[in-house]
Parts: C-alpha cells; sequence; structure tokens
C-alpha cells in the first residue's frame, strides 16, 4: 500500500513538472488550424501498393497534430504535399557458404516537395532521397516474405515521420 501511494506521488509530482515547465511534444504542431492536400504519390516500381501504404503511414503521422488536418481537396488547403516513388532496389549484401544471398538492403528511391499553396513558395524540395532496411533471407519462403514486408514497412514509418517532422517544422517557421 506504501508502494502504491508512493508511486502515485511520484507520478503526480512528474506530471506537475512536466506541465509546469514548458514542455511541448515536437510531434505536434500546436499553432492555428491548418490543412494540407496530401496527394496520391506517383508510383513508377512494380509494387501496386506501395503509394498506398505511404499515403496512410502519412495520414498516421499527421493525425498526430490536432490542429493540421488532412484533405483530398486542393481548394481550401494551406499546403500541398506530393510526391513521387522512383524505385526500389533490392540488391544482394552478403553471401553464405553456397553463394546465395543471406542479407538483402531494401532501397526505396523517392522524391516530393512540400508547397504553401496561398505564397506558391516551396518550403521543402526533396529531389532524390533514399531509404535503407536490411532484412535476411532464409530457406523458408514465407519467413524471407515477411522478412521483406517488414523491412519496407519500417522504410515507409521512417520516410513518412521524416516528412512529418520537417513538414511540422516549416509549417512552425510561418
Amino acid at each position: 500500500m506504501k508502494l502504491f501511494i508512493r508511486w502515485s506521488l511520484l507520478s503526480i509530482a512528474v506530471a506537475v513538472f512536466l506541465s509546469g515547465c514548458g514542455y511541448r511534444n515536437p510531434y505536434v504542431y500546436s499553432g492555428p488550424d491548418k490543412s494540407i492536400y496530401v496527394t496520391t504519390w506517383k508510383n513508377r516500381t512494380s509494387d501496386l501498393q506501395l503509394d498506398a501504404k505511404i499515403y496512410q503511414e502519412l495520414l498516421k503521422w499527421f493525425q498526430k497534430s490536432r490542429s493540421l488536418k488532412i484533405t483530398k481537396s486542393k481548394e481550401g488547403a494551406d499546403f500541398i504535399l506530393a510526391g513521387e516513388i522512383i524505385s526500389v532496389d533490392i540488391p544482394s549484401l552478403a553471401f553464405d557458404g553456397t553463394n546465395t544471398a543471406s542479407d538483402v538492403r531494401l532501397t526505396l528511391k523517392v522524391r516530393y516537395i512540400f508547397k504553401d499553396l496561398a505564397t506558391e513558395s516551396v518550403l521543402i524540395e526533396m529531389p532524390s532521397q533514399d531509404w535503407q532496411q536490411s532484412y535476411t533471407i532464409t530457406a523458408d519462403a514465407a519467413v524471407t516474405r515477411d522478412n521483406a514486408n517488414e523491412a519496407q514497412d519500417k522504410v515507409i514509418e521512417d520516410l513518412a515521420q521524416s516528412i512529418y517532422q520537417r513538414t511540422l517544422l516549416e509549417i512552425s517557421k510561418l
């Protein structure tokens, strides 16, 4: 019982400290309401669902900020975020004793732009960016496929998080 009371008091003290010290979550935009038109990215790869996965991951990140709204219409939006999936490359990295690949590095190459629609100014322009994640090839094709899917999901999550953080930084400068 004493341990529970001490833990409760400590939790309250930490909460009071964090609220009083001016701490703010860097992953959340809390300024005036803004809307972002996020386009479906052009997909130049044979992975037909890749553009949808990136779009969904971007939506997930932007939903963290209550003051930012994602819209499917350019009319009335404050900003536009558009991109293109240039390529997905899966070269072999390492070989085992039988000359078969054991590790592979998935590389996703993208480009994107973030513009202020009111001023037509480009806030972020990334003409080419590579995102990489290694995964292991096993004798079991299903496990290898799962490993490849996990690597791709990780690359997409990292990409979306980076874009989200960069856009928050640019919006907060305005």
